[in-house]
């Protein structure tokens, strides 16, 4: 008789249904991450399990329409035993009692027979209070920031169930629920939280699980929205999903900070006619004068898609912490933006993709970053100018969005959503 393997769906049901304490953790904290995160700790606790989900990096203030987002947990707490093993070998312990000497433990073990030894005494961590760990909408641990530099053993000794959509995914899970049709791990999370049981999608699931769809699609005007994403958000709509809320804060509510830090970068945009290559960046500097905070830049190169119709790759370079700088790109139909962000050890989408540089400044990095693309786009071109050769650089002032973008509230429509390195 043939045993049939099971899916990575199935595999992921199974390890959940036997779960008991779960921790779930959302790559860096985007619309889909947040969304997806939310919806599925609404649903595991419906279905009677003990929830932790855990968001070290900053979390952006546009989501408090999700009320549930007040319930995320912003420090880790484990809760994990220190173990102190002694080894009897050569002594039996008679009796065990402790004391408290202001702030130290003391433990006093009274042999029956023999004597213990310093070298007697070994300690060790105890086991993570959880049966698995769910990652979210994080390609690599890295996605996961703070949370995996703080706790790798975490991902090491408990099971993992990666869920995501991104077409660099490591599949780093024990279970990798990967789908690369899906425009949002929210996407995927439908099909999921239906397996898990009959009636577990109300008004609330359904609207963080759209926050999702309509963040990674950009209100469902990005290239990569698919027939299957539109009914899909039309089936959380009738769950009863507040789509207007969702676009309102997505897209049309922003902080004073947040305008302030797009000012800046909108007003040096440099343009390379030769290349067709837009760029921007963003210093630390930048970040501290007007008091925005790393993931207010989110959504900003979509609007440089837009502002500048003649580029067919637009970068965006941010330093957000010393030495560390965070790249993204976006690209035209035709040029592969995965490829480029490989060039500085990233990955992505076909459209939409980023990577990091450690040790280096915004200066050096925009004078590599910009010099490897341009030669990109010479080789892409076979060597010869894509159009009139005009100045090598030069300032555009960003163009007014057309209204359709306005009207939604979205990006401008045919670019692909924020990869997750950003």
């Amino acid at each position: 008789m043939v045993t049939m393997e099971l899916t990575p769906k199935q595999q992921a049901l199974e390890l959940i249904n036997k779960a008991r304490q779960i921790l779930i953790v959302p790559g860096r904290p985007d619309g889909d991450a947040i969304g997806s995160a939310v919806a599925l700790q609404l649903v595991l606790k419906k279905l009677g399990k003990d929830v932790s989900t855990v968001v070290l990096d900053p979390l952006s203030s546009k989501f408090k329409f999700m009320p549930e987002v007040e319930r995320l947990e912003r420090e880790f707490k484990s809760h994990r035993d220190f173990v102190i093993s002694l080894d009897c070998a050569s002594a039996t312990a008679d009796k065990l009692v402790y004391n408290f000497d202001s702030d130290r433990l003391n433990i006093i073990v009274t042999p029956k027979a023999g004597s213990f030894r310093p070298q007697d005494v070994s300690f060790s961590d105890g086991k993570f209070p959880f049966d698995i760990v769910i990652t979210l909408d994080a390609a690599d641990f890295d996605q996961l920031g703070k949370m995996y530099e703080d706790n790798p053993k975490l991902f090491q000794s408990v099971p993992v169930i990666n869920v995501d959509h991104h077409a660099s995914n490591d599949y780093f899970g024990a279970v990798n629920l990967v789908d690369l049709t899906a425009t949002s791990t929210a996407e995927i999370l439908v099909g999921l939280i239906e397996a898990l049981g009959p009636s577990l999608i109300d008004e609330e699931v359904a609207t963080a699980l759209l926050t999702g769809i309509i963040n990674d699609t950009g209100s469902f005007q990005h290239s990569n929205t698919t027939p299957k994403s539109l009914t899909v958000a039309a089936q959380m709509v009738g769950f009863g999903a507040r789509q207007q809320e969702i676009i309102k804060y997505l897209f049309k509510t922003k902080e004073l900070s947040t305008l302030k830090l797009w000012g800046r970068v909108l007003s040096n945009i440099r343009f390379d006619a030769v290349s067709q290559l837009a760029w921007g960046s963003a210093a630390l500097a930048d970040f501290a004068e007007t008091g925005a905070e790393g993931e207010q830049l989110s959504g900003l190169i979509d609007e440089l898609m837009t502002s500048v119709p003649e580029a067919d790759v637009v970068v965006l370079l941010s330093e957000r912490e010393p030495g560390i700088i965070s790249g993204s790109i976006r690209t035209k139909k035709g040029i592969d933006a995965s490829d480029i962000a490989k060039i500085f050890g990233g990955g992505g989408h076909h459209g939409a993709a980023g990577f990091r540089l450690l040790d280096t400044s915004i200066a050096e990095a925009e004078d590599t970053v910009i010099s490897r693309v341009k030669e990109y786009q010479a080789k892409r071109h076979g060597g010869l100018p894509p159009m009139e050769e005009g100045p090598k650089t030069s300032s555009l002032e960003p163009a007014v969005p057309p209204p359709s973008a306005e009207a939604t509230g979205g990006p401008g429509a045919g670019n692909p959503p924020l990869d997750k390195t950003d």
